[in-house]
């Protein structure tokens, strides 16, 4: 990160600390994927081991989060405010959170996807990683913001990933309502409690999506003010 004697006078910035964490959540995104190809699969053991590593990941990101809130200084001599850089520590971390979770609860009912949604799962999931991938990529960035003073040209980059995160967003949409379609024509060969949970699991992968666009969002109030 560069490093200003701004920036020395006054300890630490608090934007790395940002940024591993940014890091840390999209690590913990992208092992969906090879934990989605374990459960495709029927590979148990494999989506077991892998379940516990996202755990791990998301625990991680939960130790840099707090660790963050409580060394963050209350007198800021920043372009951005302290509660507007929790409030983005935040929205980061509930996409730790989400992927979690879908880990957890497919793990928990070892559930089967029907093979006919298969492929198209994956292109869906890959685009929602593509999310997260996106809105770590703008993030990381910050430390550049902050050497231009939140101006000139890095400013129009970010805002220029920002814009790519809200068509990826879009794309993930269209691919959600494609796989609902999926799922209601082959309701009739499967059993209630096995919709209802491809359902939540559809729901839940979008959310990953929802929550990288959510980083996009506060980044940009950011750029605003």
């Amino acid at each position: 990160m560069p490093t200003t004697p701004f920036l020395n006078m006054f300890g630490r910035s608090p934007i790395r600390p940002l940024e591993e964490h940014m890091a840390k959540v999209h690590a913990c995104v992208m092992q969906l994927y090879p934990f989605f190809e374990a459960v495709l699969k029927e590979q148990w053991d494999d989506v077991a081991a892998l379940q516990k590593e996202i755990a791990h990941l998301e625990n991680e990101a939960d130790v840099m989060k707090r660790d963050l809130r409580v060394h963050l200084p209350k007198g800021l001599f920043m372009p951005v405010s302290r509660s507007d850089l929790l409030e983005l520590l935040s929205v980061q971390d509930r996409l730790a959170n989400k992927a979690k979770d879908i880990a957890g609860i497919v793990m928990g009912r070892r559930m089967v996807f029907p093979k006919a949604i298969a492929s198209t799962f994956m292109e869906f999931l890959t685009r929602c990683m593509d999310a997260s991938k996106q809105a770590n990529t703008a993030i990381h960035e910050l430390d550049e913001l902050l050497e231009t003073g939140f101006s000139g040209s890095e400013i129009k980059l970010v805002e220029g990933m920002i814009t790519t995160l809200s068509g990826i967003e879009r794309d993930t949409d269209e691919k959600q309502i494609e796989l609902r379609n999926m799922i209601f024509s082959l309701e009739e060969s499967l059993s209630a409690v096995s919709i209802m949970f491809l359902y939540k699991i559809i729901e839940w992968t979008g959310d990953l999506a929802n929550r990288a666009q959510d980083v996009g969002d506060r980044l940009q109030i950011l750029l605003a003010r």
